[in-house]
């Protein structure tokens, strides 16, 4: 009889991190958590302003922790692989050196930004040269902050990686930059699939710091001797699809070619593939973007605020927010929030993808007072502001969904939900009746999935994406949720 062979992803959202091992088992694929850790922005006084950055050196001790977990169980990888959040990046000296600090996406530096970048280089133009929506906290944005704010840095560095590259860099000693998560810097050529040189050198970056583009499935290499000491094993390291919305996509349980998705968690990302990039006008004025995707199967999406402003909600409350009839026995989870939701009343609703929900101080003052302005009831009560967000919500996938059809001239009958927000089940229900569109919903875990999904086809376990497809419906299956 073989021996088991496990594949480990490490799967880092902006709010938490989990190591997953999987192995086949009955031709079915055997998921394990091994290890979760929280994940956050710290706050720090940069040049006498607080900001907002990633502590690398804490999340990198987490991988190699969970990576522990799996050598403790007697459970070693063959490969592994490292999936983050899209835009955040790393640079590194001459000497390959971290220069801090790590900046997060929702910091403020990034602040019009836009407005500088189109100065040089018009939006249509750029949105035709690399498809990518306009986000205020794109790589590009952040760039041109770096350049003008503290160009030392800049001047100072050798390599650019992002979030996911960087940490393959701690573990192999191996520079890589992966295309899917390239891609959402907005400095990526749609016509040449690499970075757009021209491009680059016209924002006045510095041409040295981008590696040339990698695809999921790429070995990087093995572990540093020093890894292997400490964590008690050796293996390969291997891209998958980095961004972790590429690799939730790779998972979505559908062999149909029109597969309208959510990748649903801190961000609801909802689109569906093409071969071909559409950098229409269309595309462009609806802020829909072509992210790259496994095999250059382009990701044609929106980004919605998702479940961020739950989550923001959730932590304001454990944190003692004060509201009337408040008790120490209140529940709120994730899960009671929805249900408690379902039984409200108040119809009010927020512009869900407005950017004063981005960062703002308070995440339940900001949608009281949305309220307010528009004349609406205002939420009082944990479970109000939960309908009002899941609501708000639904009404975005509706929207995006008249919208994707519109411009692709595709018709969905059912959307397709994946990742942790397929677990809320009155979210489920509110989307399919106010679509119209039957959902599909599962798995939870699956960017992980897609993670490691992309490490099996690259060790001959599926022989191609629409395989690997084919395997997560009968390991995982879906919840039906009819309109």
């Amino acid at each position: 009889m073989s021996e088991t062979k496990y594949y480990l992803a490490v799967d880092m959202g902006a709010s938490s991190g989990r190591h997953i091992l999987a192995h086949m088992e009955d031709g079915k694929i055997v998921l394990e958590e091994m290890y979760r850790f929280w994940n956050g922005n710290d706050k720090i006084e940069v040049n006498g302003e607080t900001h907002r950055i990633w502590d690398t050196d804490r999340l990198f001790r987490e991988i190699k922790e969970g990576m522990k977990k799996c050598a403790e169980a007697g459970k070693i990888p063959v490969s592994m692989g490292v999936d983050t959040w899209g835009v955040d990046y790393v640079l590194l000296d001459e000497n390959g050196e971290k220069i801090e600090p790590c900046y997060g996406y929702r910091d403020h530096r990034t602040n019009g930004m836009k407005e500088e970048v189109y100065k040089i280089v018009p939006e249509r133009e750029l949105y035709e040269r690399t498809g990518i929506q306009y986000a205020t906290f794109n790589t590009i944005y952040q760039l041109m902050a770096a350049k003008l704010q503290e160009p030392e840095k800049l001047e100072k560095a050798h390599t650019l990686l992002q979030m996911p590259d960087y940490f393959h860099y701690c573990l192999t000693g191996v520079a890589r930059q992966e295309y899917t998560e390239g891609t959402t810097g907005q400095l990526i050529s749609v016509k040449t699939n690499n970075w757009d040189y021209d491009l680059i050198e016209t924002l006045g970056f510095p041409k040295r710091i981008f590696q040339d583009v990698s695809m999921p499935g790429t070995l990087v290499g093995e572990l540093r001797p020093e890894v292997q000491a400490e964590v008690g094993f050796n293996c390969k390291v291997i891209l998958p699809a980095t961004h972790d919305t590429g690799s939730a996509v790779m998972s979505v349980p559908s062999e149909a070619e029109n597969t309208l998705y959510i990748s649903s968690g801190t961000w609801s990302l909802m689109g569906c593939e093409l071969e071909k990039a559409n950098t229409s006008v269309e595309a462009m004025e609806a802020n829909f973007t072509n992210e790259g995707g496994y095999n250059h199967r382009y990701r044609f999406l929106k980004n919605i605020m998702g479940l961020w402003m739950i989550q923001s909600v959730k932590q304001e409350l454990e944190d003692g927010y004060a509201y009337e009839g408040r008790t120490d026995a209140d529940d709120y989870s994730f899960a009671n929030l929805c249900d408690m939701a379902s039984k409200e009343t108040i119809d009010s609703l927020v512009s869900a993808n407005d950017e004063r929900f981005l960062a703002p101080d308070s995440m339940i003052a900001e949608v009281q007072k949305a309220c307010e302005e528009a004349g609406m009831q205002v939420p009082r009560s944990p479970w109000e502001l939960a309908r009002v967000i899941y609501r708000s919500l639904a009404m975005c996938y509706k929207e995006a969904t008249e919208q994707l059809e519109e411009i692709t001239g595709k018709h969905f009958d059912t959307i397709n939900i994946v990742g942790g927000g397929s677990n809320a089940v009155w979210l489920n229900q509110l989307t399919a009746q106010i679509t119209g569109r039957t959902v599909l919903a599962g798995p939870g875990e699956a960017t992980a999935i897609g993670n490691l999904g992309c490490q099996m086809i690259a060790d001959g376990v599926f022989k191609d994406l629409f395989d690997l497809r084919r395997c997560v419906y009968t390991s995982f299956g879906v919840k039906e949720y009819k309109a």
